[in-house]
Parts: C-alpha cells; sequence; structure tokens
C-alpha cells in the first residue's frame, strides 16, 4: 500500500501509525511536511516552504486563511512533484488545520482524504466564551467565524474525517458530524505503567520518590487555556496548607492556545507576582524530555488538569495510564473521560480553593486513593489503549476508505466488540 501522511510538525498525531505501517516493507509511506528536524526512518519525506507570509496589510479576520492558502500551495508543490514521477497513494491522512489540505482533492481527486478534525471554533458553548477573566469582544467573535474558514473548506473537501474524543466531534457542524468517526491518537499503556518504587532527582538535586507528598501539573506551555491562572492561585493556598509537599509544574512560557498578554510577558512571569510560593518546594521545571515527563507521573501523588472546554491533552490521559490520581476541571472534555469519584476527581475550574481541598482530600486518604488510580488505568486500557484498541481501529477506518466502504462513527466501541 502507498500510505501518504500530511502535517506541518511531522509526525504530529500520526506518530504511532506511522511506526507501525513502516513495519510492513510492502508499504511505501511518504510524508510531506514543514521544515522541523524530526526524522522518522523508513518513510520518504517532502518538506515544503511557503513562497512568502501573510500580507500584513490583509484585514485581520482574514490574515489566517491568507495563511492556510500559503500553507496549501506548498503542500500542493509537493504533490505535483509526486503526481508528476507517477507517485499516486491509496489514501492521504492530512491534519487540515493549517490549510495543509485545501488543495489535495484537486491534484488528486480520486484518492480518500481522511482529514484530522481536532476542533472547530464557536462564539459560544466552548473556548470563547468559557473564561469571564479574559472575555472576549465582538471583535474577537467576528474574527473566529472566519478562523473557520479552513476548517470549513477542509471538511467539505476531505472524503471522511476523524476526532479523538466525542466532545471534540460535537463542535463541528451538524451537517458534517456523519463523516467524522470517533477515535483517540491512543495511550501506549505498555510503556506509561505505575512506578511505586519510582523516583526523580531535580536539577537543584533534590530527589523525590513516589512516597513523597509530590503534586503535578502539567500543559505544553503555561497558559489560561489549561487553567494556569487558577492553579496559581490554588498553589499558593496548597503551599499554605501542606508544608511537606513538592509541586512540580512541567511546561513552557510560550502561548499554544488563546491570546499573548499585551505586554509581551509570560503568563507565569505575570503571575508569579501575583502569589506567594514557596521557592524550595515549587519546581517549575520548564518543558521536559519525554522521558522525564514520564518519571515526574509515575512519583506523583495528585495531578491536577485544567482546561477550557477545548482539545483535550494528551498528557491527561497518560497521567490516567500512569496510575496517577487525577484532580480534572469539570469541562466538557474532561467529564468524557473522567467520572467523578470512580477514576479521578472533578473540580470547579475557577476555584482555586475546591482544586486544593480536593488534593487535601487525597493526601487524608489512607492509601491515597488506591482504587481511583487503578479504575483511572483500567479506563484508559479498556478505551484509549494504543495496541489494542486504537491503532487497530485507525487501521480499520484507513482500510475501509480505501476499499470505498463507510466507516462507523464510534470506532473505539466498534474495536471493543471484535476483541471481545
Amino acid at each position: 500500500m502507498r500510505f501518504l501522511f500530511i502535517h506541518q510538525n511531522c509526525p504530529g498525531q500520526y506518530k504511532h501509525l506511522v511506526q507501525h505501517l513502516r513495519q510492513d516493507p510492502k508499504n511505501e509511506i511518504v510524508f510531506i511536511s514543514k521544515p522541523n528536524g524530526n526524522t522518522v526512518k523508513g518513510i520518504t519525506r517532502y518538506d515544503y516552504t511557503l513562497h512568502r507570509e501573510a500580507n500584513p496589510k490583509t484585514h485581520h479576520y482574514l490574515i489566517p486563511a491568507e495563511q492556510a492558502v500559503l500553507h496549501g500551495q506548498g503542500v500542493a508543490r509537493c504533490l505535483l512533484q509526486l503526481k508528476e514521477k507517477g507517485w499516486v497513494p491509496d489514501i492521504i491522512c492530512a491534519h487540515p488545520g493549517w490549510g495543509e489540505a485545501l488543495f489535495v482533492k484537486d491534484v488528486f481527486p480520486d484518492v480518500p482524504l481522511l482529514g484530522f478534525f481536532e476542533f472547530f471554533y464557536r462564539a459560544t458553548g466552548a473556548d470563547c466564551d468559557f473564561d469571564p477573566e479574559y472575555a472576549n469582544t465582538m471583535d474577537d467573535i467576528f474574527r473566529l467565524r472566519l478562523k473557520n474558514t479552513t476548517n470549513l473548506l477542509s471538511l467539505d473537501a476531505c472524503d471522511w474525517g476523524m476526532s479523538p474524543t466525542f466532545w471534540q466531534r460535537s463542535v463541528h457542524p451538524e451537517v458534517y458530524k456523519n463523516r467524522i468517526s470517533v477515535v483517540h491518537d491512543g495511550v501506549d499503556t505498555d510503556l506509561l505503567v505505575p512506578q511505586p518504587e519510582g523516583r526523580i532527582v531535580l536539577p537543584n538535586g533534590t530527589a523525590l520518590t513516589a512516597k513523597d507528598e509530590i503534586v503535578t501539573f502539567v500543559s505544553r506551555n503555561l497558559e489560561p487555556y489549561r487553567g494556569f491562572h487558577v492553579y496559581m492561585k490554588a498553589l499558593e493556598e496548597m503551599c499554605r496548607r501542606r508544608p511537606n509537599a513538592h509541586f512540580l509544574v512541567v511546561g513552557g512560557d510560550d502561548v499554544s492556545y488563546g491570546r499573548r498578554r499585551p505586554d509581551g510577558r509570560s503568563y507565569r512571569e505575570a503571575l508569579l507576582e501575583t502569589v506567594k510560593l514557596d521557592p524550595d518546594r515549587v519546581h517549575f521545571t520548564g518543558r521536559v524530555g519525554y522521558d522525564v515527563f514520564v518519571k515526574i507521573l509515575q512519583v506523583s501523588s495528585a495531578h491536577v488538569y485544567l482546561t477550557y472546554p477545548f482539545v483535550l491533552s494528551w498528557s491527561m490521559m497518560e497521567a490516567m495510564s500512569a496510575g496517577c490520581l487525577v484532580i480534572g476541571s469539570a469541562t466538557q472534555p474532561v467529564q468524557e473521560v473522567i467520572e467523578d469519584g470512580v477514576n479521578g476527581l472533578l473540580v470547579d475550574f475557577f476555584s482555586p480553593t475546591d482544586i486544593a481541598d480536593k488534593v487535601d482530600a487525597v493526601f487524608a486518604h489512607p492509601d491515597r486513593m488506591a482504587a481511583l488510580r487503578v479504575k483511572a488505568r483500567e479506563t484508559i486500557i479498556e478505551r484509549y489503549d494504543l495496541k489494542r484498541i486504537c491503532l487497530p481501529a485507525q487501521l480499520g477506518l484507513i482500510d475501509t476508505l480505501i476499499k470505498g466502504g463507510t466507516p462507523a462513527i464510534d470506532l473505539r466501541q466498534a474495536m471493543q466488540r471484535v476483541t471481545a
């Protein structure tokens, strides 16, 4: 089979899928991406660049759309090279978020195109109107409607779509939902396992083990979309209440989602001026390597995960697989996975006191709520396991599209029936 993947940050969400497909020498895999230094053995890679940036004089509502067209053109040039060489894929998998899928069907009209649809922006009922501390203006709302231009064009162009969760599928327009299957990227539960004897040594020399009081918070970048501003207030309260606890805060100072501060400072820098923390027990690690990230989860006593109603982070589910007691925000993406008091604890996103109370409850429990930790891992194994559930479901979806069939919507459930 010939597989073509398109993602500006190769391999992105296709990491595990590509790794599996390349094990079969009969498969030919081509990946189109922007230059990023990532290499994947066994694939042919085409890098594209933009021939120019969006014109700064373009109306600011339309700059993202113009940028998407430029990305689409860059990909199209690679596609035309492939076509000129006589290389025609059996299926194309693309993340449409940056416009890379816009012109795929114009070059390969007869090849099925499977889009990875993470999110569709809404003025109400999702992230936009959620947080009064960072309220949106009417100008933001107007801009948001135009921001969906690329999403809409890609939804129309793709033969089928996939979303990682039902919540993320639910925000897409009703007319397209019947062409979007739900299947998660998958969690490697064989790698992310509990480690009762876990130990980590921090850069300052502090050695911590799973027997210590350790509260963890992880986000790619420390920003409001992941509740960092609320967590900092909770952190001040937890420092006061728990004099023996250590707090590991993992994440960078950039912005992945939402707006930057108008003063150019990071949210961490600004928020540190508003709270009183113990610098000997609060450890801002910055971004860490994946092996360190896993060790941090394995020593965690309580893992706090907060998010707007938005894309669900891999880290929350990885934490559950590693046996963490996750204290998550009672927002739709989290509630799809965590049931309060069953496989984790839910808190009011906006309440630092509620967060601190739940952390206290974990440490007050004789075994730090071991039953919830076990159930958390079971949830991930039963519903989101990479090798046994999600990867077979993704492969089945691709196979169905290649054969011209109609995939199921709930692919995870379909796989559970097959393997039962």
